[in-house]
């Protein structure tokens, strides 16, 4: 049964702080795109709060009427953002927790992450706090390019997540938060160019990985690992633990 149309128009609200597996493994073609910055982006959060909807309105212009639960879709884009051509390698997930696994493998390789929920769902906004953290815990980044959606935002007369309740996340998770609708398409390409801008922001300063969004590497993502954690020992200003 397809979701109730809200009664009302409700205007468009963005929150006031913005701070500053098929196709996904593969780069593109060497001589397609060569003065385009490429990226991944992972789409994640619970199941049927619009994931699938949000991506498909973004890349094809469509809306899907239906509810078919997704195990993974890939879709591939080229956007022009503050007038740097840029192509996304979007991967849409399952939002069951069956593909946990996959679902850590999608986090380890994607470069920016859209953590949808539903403004009618509160446990769907408590499930991507726990996304946010496994995503912080296996990037090891705090700085992780991440935009928050509360999706099916034309079901106002359904809300059980309070606005002011997405903006004190946004503010205490430096992300910004949109509220959306892929029915009406509201907020739908606003959510990808601010996760675009924040990763040409982070490669702009020199702080990407370059082997981010490459296929997964084991070995290549420990020496990382190491890496980091020598760097921040190397810190006198890092706070340390002393036994007495």
């Amino acid at each position: 049964m397809p979701p109730k149309q809200s009664r009302y128009h409700q205007p468009t609200f963005v929150s006031p702080y913005i701070p500053y597996l098929s196709r996904w493994y593969f780069g593109a073609d060497a001589n397609s795109h060569a003065s385009s910055r490429e990226y991944h982006v992972v789409v994640l959060g619970a199941g049927g709060v619009g994931k699938s909807c949000l991506t498909a309105q973004f890349v094809h212009n469509e809306w899907i009427e239906s509810y078919d639960p997704t195990i993974e879709d890939s879709y591939r884009t080229q956007i022009a953002v503050d007038e740097r051509q840029v192509v996304l390698e979007i991967l849409d997930t399952a939002g069951t927790e069956q593909f946990v696994a996959m679902r850590d493998l999608y986090m380890k390789t994607g470069q920016g992450f859209l953590l949808v929920f539903s403004i009618t769902s509160t446990s769907s906004l408590n499930e991507i706090a726990g996304l946010r953290d496994e995503i912080i815990r296996i990037k090891d980044d705090e700085n992780v390019p991440i935009v928050i959606c509360g999706n099916k935002a034309d079901l106002e007369d359904q809300r059980s997540v309070p606005r002011t309740k997405g903006f004190a996340i946004s503010q205490r998770w430096g992300a910004p938060y949109y509220e959306a609708s892929a029915r009406t398409r509201t907020n739908v390409d606003e959510v990808f160019i601010d996760l675009c801008r924040q990763m040409l922001r982070k490669e702009d300063a020199g702080l990407a990985d370059p082997d981010e969004g490459d296929k997964f590497d084991p070995s290549r993502y420990y020496r990382r690992r190491k890496r980091r954690r020598e760097h921040r020992d190397r810190d006198p200003n890092r706070p340390r633990c002393v036994i007495l």
